[in-house]
């Protein structure tokens, strides 16, 4: 049997809800314990410049939590100066550097490495003598994958949101395209001794082709997982994540 991929659950959606009405409920860092309680292999939250839904204050509840649980926290970040200082300070064990703009509904497409190397490998870099486990969210293409690797990442996560479009478009042409590029890249990035992560737009349904590729050693998952806890509740909704990908690994 494979390896299986870790499963980090993104909680950012818990806090939309939350937002939704004001006041504290229902609380993050609640549904952080509830998902590590499920068996979540860390967790994910994603500190916006809007502040859209977590909070200063919830990223520092959320890293005492994690610290306590021994669990590694993911903090989502965009390459700004504000942001660096942020997660200076919290010290998380992994940060993801993501791209961001105000008016989007949430992440679209990957960050471009390849022309912000400027930019981005001084954060990398500091993020990393600071003790934190750096990722990059990119596109599977090679130049912002070799880009990567020349900015000091240890990891890349790849983008799966078009993926994860064209399957719901019924583009299933388009969707063994993006597999095959994934495969590839994976290749790619694990021979420049850089991890590979995947996230965005995954379910139960799509989630199989990615969790089986080789070199895939962990899944960001969130908007999905919340979506479905709301049915089924938050344990029964990682544990049917995690038994999909199992048994991708297993066939």
């Amino acid at each position: 049997m494979k390896s299986l991929p870790r499963l980090g659950i993104n909680i950012d959606h818990i806090a939309t809800i939350r937002n939704a009405r004001g006041g504290d409920h229902p609380d993050p860092i609640a549904g952080a314990y509830a998902a590590i309680q499920a068996g979540a292999d860390g967790i994910t939250a994603h500190l916006r410049e809007d502040r859209r839904h977590m909070r200063d204050e919830d990223m520092v509840r959320l890293q005492l939590l994690c610290e306590s649980e021994n669990i590694p926290l993911n903090m989502e970040m965009a390459a700004t100066t504000e942001m660096l200082k942020i997660a200076l300070e919290l010290k998380p064990k992994a940060v993801c550097i993501v791209p961001e703009r105000r008016e989007e509904r949430t992440t679209e497409g990957g960050l471009d490495v390849a022309a912000g190397h400027n930019t981005i490998a001084p954060i990398v870099r500091a993020l990393k003598d600071n003790g934190s486990r750096v990722s990059l969210f990119i596109e599977a293409v090679e130049p912002q994958i070799q880009a990567a690797a020349r900015s000091g990442a240890d990891v890349v996560e790849f983008h799966t949101g078009a993926y994860a479009h064209a399957l719901d478009d019924g583009d299933e042409i388009k969707a063994d395209a993006y597999v095959e590029a994934f495969t590839q890249s994976a290749k790619l990035a694990a021979s420049l001794g850089l991890e590979v992560h995947f996230g965005h737009g995954l379910t139960y349904e799509n989630v199989s082709r990615i969790a089986d590729i080789p070199e895939c050693m962990e899944l960001n998952i969130g908007h999905f997982i919340i979506g479905e806890a709301i049915f089924l509740g938050l344990d029964p909704a990682i544990s049917e994540m995690r038994r999909i990908v199992m048994d991708s690994r297993e066939s």
